[in-house]
This record gives structure tokens, C-alpha cells and sequence, in this order.
């Protein structure tokens, strides 16, 4: 079953999904979005979620990490929705902002994560800072990110045909930027320049398609788990990193 909003959405509306893990709180989640006119909701039931948005194709889909009464359900659809609908941009929602659920949900492919704890005008607000571009995350949240990418073995970026993205150094480059160090102190630890750091990043910014250290580390993370590589955009998008 879906619900959505009875009016005729405005042609410069964002198309936003619900898909929560009960249907009361994804009613009252989507009642609680719709309040800013420029949001066009749809509350799907979980079984649904797939069908309802290569029907719709939503702007934005918050799913979330509890579906069908199965913890981590929501990966599986986040996943899947990256295939189905490859220009929406998801939002994991959960109960509580568990380390590995953070890393999870980002090599599922979100473009951004959120704790119930958090207002639903916030909500709000994440679903539009979604929409233009930006990721969505807390600082704490982040260093969960930069914490796993450094610990984990070199990841090999690549592209949807499996041609590798950065070079060697380039990819050093993301190594140190993951463990927090500064341009100064990768260049240090490279034998190199500073300025030559700074060519690196722009080097890294326009392979990737991005345009903040943090959405490098991000985008590795994403890419870790062997999932496709995230979608190129035509703008350069941004970070929203919220404070704890």
C-alpha cells in the first residue's frame, strides 16, 4: 500500500520515498515532511519499496536500516535502489548511529545517514541538503568513516568498467587523508612538496567528481565493500558536517 500526498506536486518539487520499518512511523514521518511545501512524499510499505520508486523516481529515499522486521534489510534495498534508480540519492535511517551501521550504510551507497534522536525539521533540512549535492553526516559519524578506510587494507578505485581511477601515489595520497593527517604532514610522510599534495587533491577532486576531502574519504569507503563507483554529477557537490 502507498500513500501520497493528494495535490498535484509542483514541477520544482523534491520527490522524496519513505520506506521506514513500521507503517505508523513511516506515516507520521512523511505527514511530518510534507509540512514543507516543497516536498512531494510517498510512504511506501517495505515489501514495496523497489516497485514504488522506478514508478516514481524519488529525488531522494529515506529507507530505513529495519525493514520487514529484518535488522540490516535496508542495506540490501539502499543497494538495490543504487541500480534501479541510479540518480536517486538515498538518506540510512536509524535508531541509533552504531559505528559499523554508519560505515554500512555508506558502502550501501547513502548520501547520507540520520538518528531518530534527531528533530524531524532536521530531517527536513537533511533531505534538502541531499538534494543539492551535499552528504549528510556528523562529525563522530565521519570519523567512524576515516577510521574504517584506515584500517583497511588499500582499496583499489575503479570505474563501471573496471579501469582503475588514481594512480598509485594518488591513492597514497587517500590512505593519509583517511587517517586525518594535513597536506603538510602527507607531504612529510610522501618525501614531497606541499603544493605537489595540493595537485594531487585537485587531481583526486576531478577523477572522482568531488570536491571535499571528506566525500574522497567517503567515496573510498563506498568503493571498499566492491560496490559501483558513485555517480559523477555535472556540479561539484559539497559536505554538510553536522556537530555532534
Amino acid at each position: 500500500m502507498v500513500r501520497a500526498i493528494s495535490l498535484e506536486p509542483s514541477p520544482m518539487s523534491i520527490r522524496v520515498l519513505v520506506a521506514d520499518s513500521t507503517p505508523l512511523t513511516g506515516h507520521l514521518i512523511a505527514d511530518a515532511l510534507r509540512k514543507d511545501r516543497g516536498l512531494t512524499v510517498t510512504n511506501a510499505e517495505a515489501n514495496s519499496v523497489i516497485f514504488v520508486a522506478t514508478t516514481l523516481k524519488p529525488d531522494v529515499a529515506i529507507v530505513s536500516e529495519q525493514l520487514q522486521g529484518k535488522p540490516g534489510k535496508g542495506f540490501e534495498v539502499l543497494s538495490e535502489l543504487r541500480v534501479a534508480v541510479p540518480r536517486a540519492r538515498t538518506v540510512m535511517l536509524f535508531d541509533t548511529g552504531n559505528r559499523d551501521l554508519v560505515v554500512e550504510a555508506f558502502r550501501s551507497g547513502a548520501r547520507g545517514v540520520f538518528c531518530r534522536q534527531e528533530t524531524l525539521k532536521m530531517l527536513t533540512r537533511c533531505v534538502h541538503k541531499v538534494h543539492e549535492g551535499q552528504l549528510w553526516v556528523s562529525g563522530p559519524q565521519l570519523e567512524f568513516v576515516r577510521e574504517t578506510l584506515a584500517q583497511a587494507p588499500a582499496t583499489r578505485l575503479i570505474d563501471t568498467e573496471g579501469i582503475e581511477l588514481l594512480s598509485k601515489r594518488e591513492q597514497d595520497v587517500i590512505r593519509w587523508l583517511a587517517e586525518g593527517h594535513t597536506n603538510r604532514e602527507i607531504a612529510r610522510k610522501m618525501n614531497i612538496s606541499d603544493n605537489t599534495v595540493k595537485n594531487y587533491l585537485f587531481r583526486i577532486f576531478d577523477k572522482l567528481g568531488v570536491s571535499s576531502r571528506v566525500e574522497v574519504v567517503i567515496y573510498a569507503t563506498n568503493q571498499g565493500a566492491g560496490g559501483q563507483s558513485m555517480e559523477r554529477e555535472a556540479s561539484a557537490s559539497r559536505t554538510a558536517v553536522l556537530d555532534s
